[in-house]
């Protein structure tokens, strides 16, 4: 039995953990850490663990970090992959100084180039950018899908004392980052952004939605609102967004 984590917001993270069930060809099951992370030390029990997820200010995701910091790993191979838009740096780092702790026998780790969805600093992919980081992400995906497939081993360097500093002072920033979050008069209530929200931190109030100190910053109801009725810093009203052309928004949905 082989157990897939995974974190998405736009379905890259997802994408690339179906694509590796789908490569493995064993039994696999997969799991949202969204949803998982609510079970405190929970025991994972696993011929293979593989963990997927983006990478936020050069580190880690919060909620796949406090998943992590708080699974008993019974299992005697964990396999993390990274995905990522501009660059990752440090991220894998920071997951392997946690790991170590767990004392697994065989630890391996990959980045997986997929398409930049922070729409707030690098604004919407083009199409031609889409197809080019989906053609990257598709053979990054299926090389460590086999590499994972005979129990590869490897390392990578845990000292980034920049990526560090970013990605606390990114986990800072999150803490108040859901006040800034604004809806427009265009909103109908739909919910979409409630049940995409990986975390369960948006709760709809008089038909509108109303973001909580739980959010991750994913952006997930920014890129995904079908009416382009949320905003936050330069992503205006009416600014498209970006969703995984391979992933249905349903499969997001909570």
């Amino acid at each position: 039995m082989t157990k897939i984590y995974y974190f998405s917001a736009t379905g890259n993270s997802l994408w690339s953990a179906k694509k590796i069930a789908e490569i493995i060809g064993e039994s696999c099951e997969l799991y949202n850490i969204g949803i998982e992370v609510n079970n405190n030390n929970k025991v994972i029990e696993a011929d293979a663990v593989i963990i997927v997820f983006p990478s936020y200010g050069y580190g880690l995701p919060l909620v796949v970090r406090r998943f992590v910091k708080n699974a008993v790993f019974k299992t005697p191979y964990v396999a993390s992959l990274v995905t990522f838009g501009s660059s990752p740096r440090g991220t894998l780092g920071g997951l392997r100084r946690i790991l170590k702790k767990k004392k697994i026998q065989k630890l391996f780790f990959a980045r997986i180039p997929a398409v930049e969805n922070y729409l707030v600093m690098f604004g919407t992919p083009d199409v031609k950018t889409i197809e080019t980081r989906c053609v990257m992400q598709e053979k990054a995906t299926e090389e460590a899908a086999q590499l994972i497939k005979v129990r590869k081993e490897n390392s990578v360097n845990t000292f980034a004392p920049f990526s560090v500093f970013v990605s606390w002072l990114f986990s800072v920033g999150i803490r108040i980052f859901y006040k800034y979050y604004r809806v427009s008069d265009t909103c109908n209530g739909c919910d979409v952004c409630k049940k995409v929200c990986p975390v369960s931190s948006i709760t709809m109030k008089d038909g509108r939605p109303v973001f909580s100190s739980g959010c991750e910053h994913c952006q997930a109801c920014v890129n995904l609102c079908p009416l382009r009725a949320i905003q936050f810093g330069r992503v205006k009203f009416g600014t498209p967004g970006y969703l995984h052309p391979g992933i249905n928004i349903n499969e997001l949905m909570q």
